[in-house]
C-alpha cells in the first residue's frame, strides 16, 4: 500500500490529550464491557438457578401426590388443591402427568413430544431408566416460552411428571439486573473520563505554558525559561531547553566574536599592503621596489598569523562538546614541536634544550591542541623573552610528573625580563599584550588566550609564573594523567 507524502503531511496530528485519553480510556472501555458481561452472566445464571429449583419443588410436590391403585398410577389432588400446588402470581404454570404407556393421566395435552430430552421409552414392557433424575428444557407452549421440567419414569414410579412455566418473570428480571449493571458503570465511566480529562489538561498546562514562552520569543532571546511545572519531566525538558539556548547562546557569541576579532584586526594588515603596494606602484627605483615587497611579504605573515589563530579560537569555541580526551605520547608530542621550530629558532639565534625525554610519558589530551599550545608558548618566548642585558635567548622545554597531584607539567621557560605576578591573568584575555609589545612585529595578543582555552578543553590547568632557573617568564601546562589499568 503506498501512502500519499502530501496526504500524510495534510492530515492534523492528534494532541498529546487525545493520545493520553485515546490510551487510558480504550483498555478501560474494553475493563469495562468485559466485566459487565461477566456480572450479568453471573446474575444470569444464578437467577436461572433460583428458577429452575422453584420449578422443581414444584414439579417433585406434583409427583408426590401421584398414587398406586389397583396397579395404575392416580393423581390425589383437587382442582382447587392442584391450582393451589402450581399457583403463581405472575407466570402461567402447565403440568402433564404421563403413564408408561404413554397416555396421559393428568394435565396439559401438548407438552410432550417425541423429542423430550429425558422422556421414558417402552421397550418390552420394560422401562429404560435415564442417567439424571431430572432434566430442563425451552420450548413453546401455546404461543408462550416456556421453561420445562422433566422428571423421568424410575423403577420405583412408573410415571413421567412435567412442569412448565412461562419466563416473564426471568426476562424482566434479568433485565433489570443488565440495567442496574450497566446504566450506573457507564455513568462512573463517564465521570472518570471527564476526571481524567481534567487532570490530564491540568498535568500538561506546564508543557503548553513552555510552548507558548517559545513561541513568545524574538530570534535574540535566547534567556533561560523560568522553571515551572510540578512534574520531573516537564523541568528536565525545560532544563534541556535553557542548556540547548545557552550553547546556542555562546554559539552566536563566538561567532560574533570571530566576525569582530577578523573585521577589527585584520584592516590594520590590509590596509598596510594595501598602502605599500600603491606606494610601490610610483616608484620606478628596483630598490625601493624590492623594499616594499618585502614590507608587503612581512605584513602578509603578520596577516596569515593573525588569520591562524583566529581560525584556532573559532575551533576552539567548536570543540567545546565535540573533544574526546585520550592517551597522548608527550615525548613524541614535543619531538616533533621542537623538529618544527628548530629552523626557527636557530634563524633567530635562539637556544633551545629540552629536559624529560629520557623516559615515557603519556598524559590526557589532545595531539592537535597540545601542538598549538606548544607552538603558542614558543611564539611567545621568542617574541618576548629577549634578555635586556644582551645575552642570547634561551628556551628550555620541561617535562614533570608531579608526584602530589600526579599531573603531567609541561613548561616552557625563557631568559627574558619575566612578567609582573599581577599581569599573569590579564595576559590569558584576549587582544592583551604584555610590556614592550610596541616594539614586536607581528604579535595580535591572541597566543596564551588559545592556550587558555585549549587547556579549558583540555581539563588543564594554565599558569604564568617566574622561572627560577633562567630568571624569565614559565608558562606552565598541568595534564592530567591517565587512568591506572
Amino acid at each position: 500500500m503506498v501512502v500519499d507524502e502530501a496526504e500524510v503531511r495534510v492530515r492534523p496530528l492528534a494532541t498529546l490529550r487525545q493520545r493520553l485519553l485515546q490510551h487510558v480510556l480504550t483498555p478501560l472501555f474494553f475493563v469495562w464491557c468485559l466485566g459487565t458481561a461477566v456480572t450479568v452472566s453471573t446474575a444470569h445464571y444464578f437467577t436461572l438457578q433460583a428458577f429452575d429449583r422453584a420449578l422443581l419443588d414444584d414439579a417433585y410436590a406434583l409427583s408426590a401426590h401421584v398414587r398406586m391403585q389397583n396397579g395404575e398410577p392416580t393423581l390425589d389432588l383437587s382442582s382447587r388443591e392442584l391450582a393451589s400446588l402450581l399457583f403463581d402470581q405472575s407466570e402461567r404454570v402447565y403440568f402433564a402427568v404421563q403413564r408408561i404407556d404413554g397416555t396421559l393421566l393428568a394435565g396439559h395435552t401438548g407438552l410432550f413430544d417425541a423429542t423430550l430430552d429425558g422422556a421414558t421409552t417402552i421397550d418390552a414392557g420394560k422401562i429404560k431408566l435415564t442417567s439424571s433424575p431430572f432434566n430442563f428444557s425451552d420450548r413453546a407452549h401455546q404461543g408462550f416460552a416456556v421453561r420445562v421440567v422433566t422428571l423421568p419414569a424410575t423403577a420405583a414410579k412408573s410415571w413421567t411428571t412435567l412442569v412448565a412455566q412461562t419466563t416473564v418473570s426471568r426476562t424482566r428480571l434479568i433485565e433489570r439486573l443488565l440495567l442496574y449493571a450497566v446504566v450506573p458503570q457507564a455513568i462512573l465511566l463517564f465521570a472518570l473520563a471527564a476526571w481524567l480529562l481534567r487532570a490530564i489538561g491540568h498535568d500538561l498546562e506546564p508543557l503548553n505554558r513552555l510552548r507558548l514562552a517559545l513561541q513568545r520569543r524574538g530570534t535574540r532571546d535566547l534567556s533561560a525559561i523560568p522553571l515551572s511545572g510540578d512534574t520531573r519531566d516537564v523541568v528536565q525538558l525545560t532544563e534541556a531547553t535553557n542548556a540547548l539556548m545557552e550553547r546556542v547562546h555562546l554559539g552566536i557569541q563566538g561567532q560574533r566574536e570571530f566576525t569582530g576579532n577578523v573585521a577589527h584586526e585584520l584592516r590594520n594588515p590590509l590596509a598596510g599592503i594595501r598602502a605599500l603596494a600603491e606606494y610601490g606602484m610610483q616608484q620606478n627605483d628596483p630598490v625601493v621596489l624590492r623594499e616594499q615587497l618585502r614590507a608587503i611579504a612581512k605584513s602578509e605573515i603578520r596577516a596569515s598569523h593573525l588569520i591562524d589563530q583566529l581560525l584556532a579560537l573559532a575551533l576552539a569555541d567548536e570543540a567545546r562538546e565535540q573533544l574526546a580526551l585520550v592517551p597522548v605520547s608527550i615525548n613524541e608530542m614535543v619531538e616533533d614541536s621542537v623538529a618544527d621550530l628548530l629552523a626557527r629558532s636557530g634563524a633567530k639565534h635562539v637556544e633551545l634544550s629540552v629536559s624529560g625525554l629520557d623516559h615515557p610519558v603519556v598524559a590526557l589530551g589532545n595531539m592537535t591542541m597540545l601542538k598549538g599550545c606548544m607552538a603558542n608558548f614558543f611564539d611567545n618566548s621568542m617574541a618576548y623573552g629577549v634578555p635586556a642585558s644582551g645575552l642570547p635567548p634561551h628556551i628550555i622545554i620541561r617535562i614533570v610528573t608531579d608526584i602530589e597531584t600526579g599531573h603531567i607539567l609541561l613548561s616552557v621557560a625563557d631568559n627574558g625580563p619575566g612578567l609582573a605576578p599581577e599581569q599573569a591573568n590579564s595576559l590569558q584575555q584576549r587582544w592583551a599584550r604584555g610590556q614592550g609589545s610596541e616594539r614586536i612585529q607581528g604579535g595580535s595578543g591572541l597566543g596564551l588566550a588559545i592556550v587558555a582555552r585549549y587547556a579549558e578543553l583540555l581539563g588543564a590547568t594554565f599558569s604564568l609564573s617566574k622561572d627560577h632557573e633562567t630568571g624569565g617568564l614559565c608558562a606552565t601546562l598541568a595534564l592530567q594523567a591517565p587512568p591506572a589499568e
